[in-house]
């Protein structure tokens, strides 16, 4: 197995999964703007093993991992890994869906989603869930390398109920996994309070005593590239995975770039819509990309009434007029 997670110069910065955001048009507007070695690793949207394994379902859920071939050469160009995130609750469809993968794709790992906090998902004993159930997640962890030649990671939180960050990362550690991205919250805080990079800390210091070579990555409240420099020295993380900070600022990968113009804004607006057109028109909804106007259009005297009037718009060609007039 070629694991890219222990050949990554530190400190390694990623792009984290995120629904209805980290899109192959998302990814590829992020990494144009990146800084040459500031972004390592970006990952799909977190895509059902379920419903991948259900023939009827298959086609729409697939479009989670969809790669556009423009965002493929800027991959290529920049050295940057695509891993797609799953997430499920039965060991032998991750076993089917990573050797699915694995036959049909061009990623460069896996990663298994045992973070995601929403209730729904929670309920059925996804995600989050497992970290009550650690054995199933160790036997998903198995079953899903045992599929594939590609590394496979976990991306997790600290508990449920309270933070058991010790025991729950110490399970984990037990089936070798190629990386663990802990997000400093348990999933009973959802995205609320402060993320506790104090138990990232634990868990960086238990993998060091007892699997040394695996590398874990921490996740949570980074609004700067600054701030992530500043968590890997204060809690010897490999890598700082971005959430939320890339919606407060599209340009995070880029620190030396601290003015953005109103026109390069608009600009990067613009081409986001062109490629969602291009990539998604007639099969996603217009309205996601609303989303996204909310992030560029900021920061500059007559954004509020720009991004009021543009939550007004009803279609593509109404964009392009709107900046065309």
């Amino acid at each position: 197995m070629n694991n890219f997670w222990q050949e990554l110069n530190t400190p390694v910065f990623s792009l984290a999964p995120m629904e209805d955001v980290t899109d192959t048009v998302f990814r590829e507007i992020v990494m144009g703007m990146a800084a040459p070695q500031k972004l390592h690793i970006v990952f799909t949207e977190f895509t059902s093993v379920e419903g991948m394994n259900h023939p009827v379902g298959r086609e729409r859920v697939a479009e989670r991992l969809i790669v556009n071939t423009s965002e493929q050469e800027l991959l290529k160009k920049l050295g940057v890994k695509l891993v797609a995130q799953i997430w499920g609750r039965d060991p032998e469809i991750y076993h089917n869906i990573a050797k699915y993968i694995t036959k049909n794709y061009n990623f460069d790992g896996i990663d298994i989603n045992m973070g995601c906090p929403v209730k729904k998902v929670f309920k059925i004993g996804a995600c989050s869930a497992l970290i009550g159930d650690p054995e199933r997640a160790k036997e998903i962890v198995l079953a899903t390398k045992e599929a594939t030649h590609l590394p496979v990671s976990v991306k997790t939180r600290t508990g449920i109920k309270e933070h058991i960050t010790e025991n729950w990362i110490a399970n984990l550690l037990e089936v070798d996994p190629a990386a663990i991205i802990l997000h400093g919250r348990t999933q009973r805080m959802q995205s609320e309070g402060d993320a506790c990079w104090d138990e990232i800390a634990k868990a960086v210091k238990l993998k060091n005593s007892l699997k040394p070579h695996i590398p874990v990555h921490g996740n949570g409240d980074v609004f700067s590239y600054q701030q992530g420099i500043d968590r890997v020295k204060q809690t010897g993380v490999n890598g700082v995975m971005i959430g939320r900070g890339i919606l407060q600022n599209p340009w995070f990968f880029n620190p030396e770039k601290t003015e953005i113009t109103k026109d390069e804004r608009i600009e990067k607006l613009l081409q986001h819509t062109r490629l969602f057109e291009h990539t998604w028109g007639g099969i996603k909804n217009f309205n996601i990309l609303k989303r996204f106007y909310k992030i560029y259009l900021n920061s500059f005297p007559g954004a509020a009434k720009l991004r009021a009037d543009l939550m007004e718009v009803k279609d593509y060609p109404e964009v392009y007029k709107y900046f065309n007039s």
